[in-house]
């Protein structure tokens, strides 16, 4: 699995139209008024990756696995979510459970689709939704904050240590700061992630224009990615209209005929993965055989152990060595034989953190 981002944003602004793109399925209703999703509808794309099909036409895999990224479209949340107006309650617990946030911003304009604010104005609608946001970790941190002041003044050292998590981030939360702009020691991330903060969650802006502004975007969409820096966010420009176009066409060489009429090289799914691997800063290692091509993707930093346990979990238990071969050595050699030959397969050991590219045999005794 690569990575699980949900598509939130405001009613009537293509998140459903772009999900459905996204996934080339039918599976959430597109509809012209709000709440239109009722449950959160997940679907799963192939990582588009040039470098597994090069490796498997070089070892004639007899099968290519991509990695895969999931999208779970949420229905939209409005003015008041955070108080349970229209579903908020329900869809808020939905964000909870995703990596990242992909936020879809309209930044088109058009009489036969209404808008739930009267009016376009992207920045607005991404603070609105941020203040919901907000205002629902705000709600969470100040629940557990009687709780853990309690502890502590019992002289409970674990409460003590929270509190260290918790004071900070209620500051920022009442300054109008999402959690994520709070910096803490990489040791306490896992502390952080179990508060299970909305607003600490990775956010990628989503600027949906219409088809005319594709290639280069528009005012709005402009907007978008100068409001995206100064959060510390990436954006990526997409027409939701096109990408649904792109869907029904089965050709590739079709696809890119059609891009190309648009000026586009590449599909908006393209841009939307490789946003998504900078926000979560995710790298992808490969597995090579005659059997099959595999992609699996983990977290840059992730160490040979780990990631043999992605595969399977008793690799990681007996792991023993990883037998490597970067990308660029696996083709400039022609291939795993090759690169062999040239001394360019590695030992790595159990220290050994793992970069983009690398290619595995891993060696484990149970």
């Amino acid at each position: 699995m690569g990575f699980n981002c949900g598509i939130v944003g405001l009613p009537n602004v293509g998140k459903s139209t772009l999900f459905n793109a996204l996934t080339a399925t039918a599976a959430a209703e597109a509809a012209n008024y709000p709440f239109c999703t009722i449950e959160p509808n997940v679907g799963r794309v192939a990582v588009p990756d040039e470098r597994l099909e090069i490796c498997a036409r070089l070892a004639k895999s007899a099968k290519i696995v991509p990695t895969q990224l999931e999208f779970v479209d949420i229905a939209g949340l409005v003015r008041g979510a955070s108080q349970g107006q229209g579903l908020g309650n329900q869809f808020l617990g939905h964000i909870r459970e995703v990596d990242a946030v992909a936020q879809v911003l309209r930044c088109f304009d058009d009489p036969n689709v209404v808008h739930v604010e009267g009016a376009i104005d992207p920045i607005r609608d991404a603070e609105t939704v941020e203040t919901e946001l907000m205002l629902a970790d705000l709600d969470s941190l100040e629940r557990r904050l009687v709780a853990a002041q309690k502890k502590a003044r019992g002289g409970d050292k674990e409460a003590r240590q929270q509190l260290e998590l918790i004071d900070p981030l209620l500051a920022a939360l009442r300054d109008g700061k999402p959690a994520r702009t709070v910096e803490f020691p990489a040791s306490r991330r896992g502390e952080l992630q179990a508060l299970n903060l909305l607003t600490a969650k990775p956010v990628l802006y989503i600027a949906n224009v219409d088809e005319a502004s594709a290639a280069d975007g528009n005012p709005e969409s402009r907007r978008v990615a100068d409001y995206a820096a100064t959060q510390g966010a990436e954006a990526v420009v997409i027409s939701a209209a096109i990408e649904a176009e792109v869907a029904h066409l089965s050709d590739d060489e079709e696809k890119r005929e059609f891009l190309a009429t648009l000026g586009l090289d590449e599909t908006g799914l393209t841009r939307v993965i490789r946003a998504g691997y900078r926000l979560l800063d995710l790298v992808t290692f490969l597995t090579v055989g005659p059997k099959e091509a595999h992609a699996w993707t983990v977290p840059r930093g992730t160490k040979a152990p780990q990631a043999a346990g992605a595969i399977h979990s008793d690799f990681e238990k007996g792991f023993i060595r990883a037998e490597t071969i970067s990308y660029d050595d696996f083709v400039a050699c022609g291939g795993e034989q090759g690169a062999k030959d040239a001394g360019k397969m590695r030992l790595e050991g159990a220290e050994y953190v793992v970069q983009d590219g690398d290619i595995f045999h891993f060696r484990f005794n149970l």
